[in-house]
């Protein structure tokens, strides 16, 4: 017997058929729809701190946070104020202004300062306006700038099934996420001549790498990966052991293959760029290793729920984009004044107090979750890069889009449904990571748990 109240959500079903007839599918990006999951989406009107409501006034705890950026929480009264005094003198110049020289600085600061001796690092930033762009600019100026030092044009960008980076075409091929949910390969319209350049290969399948190297190294241009996978749910790297003894994780031995065959590797840290700590994946996990990917991307946090993302890489690479090189790259809103000053002020708040929260809290969820789903016999995984986790339906553990395709997605839908419908938003599919916030509390603990009690018998019912 569940003992919540019976939720209401006939304003959301009237917004959604209102808005089926403007908005193809009704949404602005295809996860939304709950195609994935089924029924009907929810439309919301507010959030604060851990806590969101939709029209028809039921309040969840949000473990999707914008799908990262409310890293602070909704409606952080620092980020407002921010916004509010940036819009008050103008949303947008189509100029420089001082905003993005600050934020720019900002990521500098952070990242460029964990630089190992002898390698370069971050020194200058490029500001676009969607994660899409700045994979797009960070794969033209890859090319670039590998054809620049050999012989003959390298092409062939290297991608790793389920990660995905964006809907550009050239890489929109075998991505996870909103393609993996809604069981569509990659997409039509986008051609062959679009694609021909892409190697795909299976995540953490390192002779695959290898291989591929062998044959045809002197042909590509760049390798992309996220430093772990987070839309096919998380997957971190795997660790292999080279032929000398040591023991390298995945991203390691990607930059081992790069650096050797004059390729670039571009870490894309869109999803846990100052995510997982105050200057990313890098500055956990890669700085203390010793070593620097070429080109990074960013999104999310920086814009603190606005429209801002990032190339970031060493000056003699970023320096290759107009005005001072010849690969082009231009947006009337890139660098917009309200969205870098509310990414700024995101970014302050990410210090050294708010990370140990962030894990904390995710290993809370963690735990609840998963208690409940062993009370019901549920068959599950849950893996974690950071303070980025997600749950698997499955017994064995996902270390590639094939093993995450495995999973038994029925059982996935009925447990989200049944949070949902208990006060808990998660990411409307199986193929995503979850989110907590440094606003989320003891109550939300304990809120997450009671729906997860019902969550897992709904799972428990589905063969």
């Amino acid at each position: 017997m569940n003992d919540f109240a019976p939720q209401d959500i006939s304003q959301s079903v009237a917004w959604h058929e209102r808005a089926q007839q403007v908005i193809p599918g009704g949404v602005s990006s295809p996860v939304r729809a709950f195609k994935g999951v089924g029924g009907s989406p929810r439309y919301f009107v507010r959030g604060a701190g851990s806590r969101i409501w939709d029209v028809d006034g039921n309040e969840y705890v949000d473990l999707v946070g914008s799908w990262g950026p409310m890293i602070a929480g909704h409606a952080h009264p620092a980020v407002v104020a921010a916004v509010q005094e940036a819009a008050a003198k103008s949303a947008s110049f189509g100029a420089p202004s001082p905003n993005e020289v600050l934020l720019a600085e900002e990521i500098v600061a952070r990242v460029g300062s964990l630089t190992p001796a002898g390698e370069r690092g971050v020194e200058r930033v490029r500001f676009v306006s969607s994660g899409t762009e700045a994979v797009m600019t960070a794969v033209r100026l890859a090319r670039a700038a590998a054809s620049a030092g050999s012989a003959t044009p390298r092409n062939l960008i290297v991608k790793f099934a389920g990660c995905y980076h964006g809907h550009s075409d050239a890489l929109l091929v075998q991505a996870g996420s909103g393609v993996a949910t809604l069981g569509l390969p990659n997409s039509p319209g986008v051609t062959p001549g679009a694609t021909q350049d892409t190697v795909v290969l299976a995540y953490n399948d390192l002779p695959a790498l290898e291989e591929l190297f062998a044959t045809r190294g002197s042909e590509i241009a760049a390798v992309i990966t996220e430093p772990t996978p987070a839309n096919m749910g998380v997957v971190p790297p795997l660790e292999f052991t080279d032929a000398s003894g040591n023991h390298l994780n995945f991203n390691e031995h990607i930059r081992r293959l790069t650096k050797a065959n004059g390729a670039l590797m571009i870490l894309d840290e869109v999803m846990t760029g100052f995510r997982v700590s105050a200057s990313g994946w890098f500055g956990k996990f890669i700085a203390p290793e010793g070593w620097t990917p070429d080109l990074y991307t960013y999104g999310k946090v920086i814009g603190g729920g606005y429209p801002v993302a990032a190339v970031a890489g060493p000056a003699h690479i970023m320096d290759q984009l107009a005005p001072l090189g010849s690969v082009y790259q231009a947006g009337t809103l890139s660098g917009n004044p309200v969205a870098t000053a509310a990414g700024l002020a995101t970014l302050q708040l990410c210090d050294d107090a708010l990370y140990p929260t962030l894990d904390q809290r995710a290993a809370e969820v963690g735990t609840v979750i998963s208690e409940a789903l062993i009370r019901e016999g549920v068959a599950h995984r849950l893996q974690s890069g950071g303070n980025l986790f997600s749950f698997f339906f499955t017994d064995s553990p996902v270390r590639s889009f094939a093993d995450a395709q495995t999973q038994n997605v029925a059982q996935f839908n009925a447990f989200f449904h049944s949070m949902l419908e208990n006060g808990v938003s998660l990411p409307p599919s199986a193929f995503e990571a979850w989110f907590v916030s440094g606003a989320h509390t003891d109550d939300d603990i304990t809120k997450i748990a009671r729906a997860a009690k019902y969550a897992a018998k709904a799972a428990a019912a589905v063969a």
